[in-house]
């Protein structure tokens, strides 16, 4: 699926999105996942093809294997594949989205949601000069979105920051994002920000290095929130604990499923840690479960759940309209949107594969 515009990270361009998508066929009704995986492994060690082959030869047959499942109990079935959780969650939402629709139960009621409607910020990729970011920003604005992220790298930081920060004016809900591209020697250069009034700094070092986010948030006033590093509950915890991120992102692709994240997001807000929805340039049909996630009471920060036009042009379900800054939760059952079977009959690059039971 082509984007609207290029969107570009400290890790790499994007002009498309390949999607793999997960539908599960039961007698009691259907249901779909989405992928959250890139077309190459840049973003973390999942992508696509890799995920299509272990759902195809080992998350699929084990679930099939299984007989009756519901979706608390697909992770116990496919914890004997180590990692993977992109792919598990895919199947792991599939199963979920099958099961509510089954039961006329929305994924928001089924989550916990508190709210009928979620405050949405919008992510800004790394602009080829700060005119044209700041376009960009002015425009996402005037459509409402009510906080604005910044993706930075070394030597695209300072200046686009203090540009954008003084089109904003002090007020207004400005973030950043490095996507691991700094080092702990950039310490006192990222210290620099703290002029800025920045609501986060968003994994600025390598996932594993859990110390040098302790020491960076140490030494700066900007709070550190962590996203690449926050694979599960238990990590979570003992990031907080040890004092190496007082915000989390969470990101349901990139911890298992939604089950677990909502386990993450109970953790933070028993820790008093606010937490807000990341995400992954997803499709309606991933988009929906996000904006129901982010309707829980713990997500008090606006997350990156944009509507359909930020990204695409035309969306796998019905598209999801700003109004006023925020995006309505899917009252429906299940995911709460229909999939564009015939879109995604035109568009598929690959030819459906089908895993049954033996």
């Amino acid at each position: 699926m082509p984007l609207v515009r290029p969107f570009e990270t400290s890790f790499g361009r994007q002009t498309a999105r390949e999607v793999l998508l997960v539908r599960v066929i039961t007698d009691a009704g259907d249901g779909w996942g989405e992928c959250v995986a890139m077309a190459d492994p840049v973003y973390s060690s999942e992508y696509v093809e890799g995920c299509a082959d272990v759902i195809r030869s080992y998350l699929a047959p084990a679930l099939l294997e299984a007989g009756t499942v519901r979706a608390a109990d697909v992770a116990s079935v496919l914890d004997f594949v180590i990692g993977h959780r992109m792919a598990k969650a895919a199947v792991e939402t599939a199963v979920l989205d099958a099961q509510l629709r089954a039961s006329g139960t929305s994924f928001g009621e089924y989550f916990g949601a508190v709210r009928p409607e979620v405050d949405c910020g919008v992510s800004v990729g790394i602009a080829p000069d700060l005119d044209s970011l700041l376009a960009e920003v002015a425009g996402y604005v005037e459509e409402g979105y009510r906080r604005i992220k910044l993706k930075i790298k070394p030597g695209w930081d300072l200046l686009p920051v203090a540009a954008v920060r003084a089109l904003l004016g002090p007020e207004a809900l400005l973030q950043v994002d490095a996507n691991t591209a700094y080092t702990i020697a950039d310490i006192d250069h990222l210290r620099e920000l703290d002029a800025f009034g920045l609501l986060l700094i968003e994994q600025p070092f390598v996932e594993e290095d859990i110390a040098a986010h302790v020491r960076l948030a140490r030494a700066i006033d900007t709070p550190v929130c962590l996203d690449e590093s926050i694979t599960g509950t238990r990590v979570a915890i003992d990031a907080i604990e040890r004092d190496a991120t007082s915000i989390i992102n969470i990101k349901a692709g990139r911890v298992g499923g939604y089950l677990e994240a909502i386990r993450i997001h109970d953790a933070c807000l028993e820790r008093d840690v606010p937490v807000w929805c990341g995400g992954m340039l997803e499709t309606g049909i991933g988009r929906a479960a996000n904006v129901a996630l982010a309707a829980l009471p713990g997500f008090t920060l606006p997350g990156d759940t944009s509507a359909s036009n930020r990204y695409f042009a035309e969306d796998l379900t019905e598209s999801f309209v700003l109004v006023d800054g925020r995006l309505a939760v899917p009252a429906g059952p299940g995911s709460g949107v229909t999939v564009r079977t015939e879109l995604v009959e035109e568009w598929k690059s690959r030819p459906t594969q089908l895993i049954t039971r033996a």
